[in-house]
């Protein structure tokens, strides 16, 4: 069951709270359009030994939708006034897609409050990416109520390896909550911040999950992670798209409670 909590940047956020609280806490940020819900193939998995929250973020899911305000600031903004409400001083953080520029923007800025960074199907920026403003450019051309169509056909390209059915029906679904001018005002805050230069003030331990047919960023956004953040490592994930943690749950959640251990 989810819950919202309100925060101190005057907006609520839906999350949800599982494991032992005396754990440590690991903050889950999805990725563009996406809810907490994006984890469920791994948050039961990973609950049995760590404080698990997942996260919606603004505009998203069932958090609260201002008319203004969706810039990667505003988002990382959120996550610390959570992190400030739940009492987490610090957190392990994994972020996807979106998610991860929001995490590693949050672990630059605020090093002390992340005390393990999982980047999956990341790069270093999306300002400048081909495939993300050729997506901006149908986004643009979005009106309400958004076709259920397009947003499958989004939603889809992301896997290259199959997922369960009801699981692809939760994310369009999800998506489809989404009003065009939060579609938009996210894809254009995604792609106007490049905050590359400040990665190197990252101090946690870091874990890059790709999958080698990731259809947004490749290999070389890769190796400029791996070349900007002093101690990170790349877990490459053969036949795989931009979602690793669907595709290969398994996989996943066992590197990831290794990790994070």
């Amino acid at each position: 069951m989810s819950q919202r909590i309100g925060l101190s940047t005057g907006v609520e956020l839906e999350y949800v709270c599982e494991g032992p609280p005396e754990a440590e806490a690991v903050l889950f940020l999805p990725g563009y359009t996406d809810s907490f819900a994006s984890f469920a193939l791994n948050l039961p998995a990973l609950a049995e030994r760590h404080r698990i929250y997942g996260l919606s973020l603004r505009g998203h899911g069932n958090s609260a939708r201002p008319a203004t305000g969706y810039s990667q600031a505003h988002f990382v903004d959120d996550v610390v006034a959570f992190m400030d409400a739940e009492g987490l001083t610090t957190a392990a953080v994994v972020g996807h897609s979106m998610g991860s520029l929001v995490a590693h923007k949050l672990a630059s800025e605020h090093p002390s409050r992340v005390s393990r960074l999982v980047l999956i199907g990341s790069g270093p920026s999306a300002a400048g990416n081909p495939v993300v403003g050729e997506l901006l450019g149908a986004v643009d051309a979005l009106t309400d109520p958004v076709d259920p169509q397009f947003v499958r056909e989004f939603q889809s390209s992301t896997f290259t390896r199959p997922v369960p059915a009801t699981y692809l029906d939760a994310m369009v679904a999800n998506s489809l909550k989404l009003p065009a001018s939060v579609w938009q005002q996210t894809a254009h805050g995604f792609v106007a911040e490049d905050h590359t230069d400040a990665l190197r003030h990252i101090t946690a331990p870091t874990l890059l999950i790709w999958g080698d047919q990731d259809g947004f960023f490749g290999e070389r956004d890769q190796q400029a992670l791996l070349a900007a953040i002093p101690d990170a490592r790349l877990s490459v994930y053969e036949g795989t798209g931009h979602a690793p943690h669907a595709e290969q749950p398994h996989r996943f959640n066992r590197e990831l409670s290794d990790f994070l251990r």
